[in-house]
């Protein structure tokens, strides 16, 4: 499924800003100064966490419609809707870190020709694998 819509909880905080939780994913929490960074937040939370349930291969649960969640005096109800495609691309197009092992001559050599490590690993393993992607 590409697109998910969970209603996040906002609950004003003692002095400012927002928590924020979403009751059918436990431990998904973050929070905001304002109500507007409260949603962007609340989005980007929600955006990561069924990311990384995909790549767990965790299913994702249905959501809760918003007129059946209990709230507490204070509290109100968003709707947050994603879409994972753009999510989804950008997660697997984000540049790691990947420590390799050489030769102490092989790593001087190729400083002194300032050889771009990552991309001569890249393009090893793209042609190492067959792959048609291109750097």
């Amino acid at each position: 499924m590409d697109k998910y819509m969970f209603p996040a909880v906002f609950e004003q905080g003692e002095k400012e800003g927002y928590c924020i939780t979403f009751p059918d994913l436990p431990g998904c929490i973050t929070e905001g100064k304002t109500l507007e960074e409260g949603i962007v937040m609340a989005k980007e939370v929600l955006e990561l966490w069924i990311w990384s349930m995909e790549e767990d291969n965790e299913s994702i649960p249905e959501a809760t419609k918003p007129e059946n969640i209990q709230i507490e005096k204070g509290s109100f109800v968003v709707p947050v809707l994603v879409n994972m495609v753009p999510v989804r691309e950008e997660m697997n197009n984000k540049s790691v870190n990947k420590t390799v092992t050489l030769p102490y001559w092989m790593k001087k050599i190729a400083e002194e020709n300032k050889v771009n490590f990552s991309q001569i690993l890249q393009r090893g393993i793209i042609e190492h694998l067959n792959l048609s992607r291109k750097i």
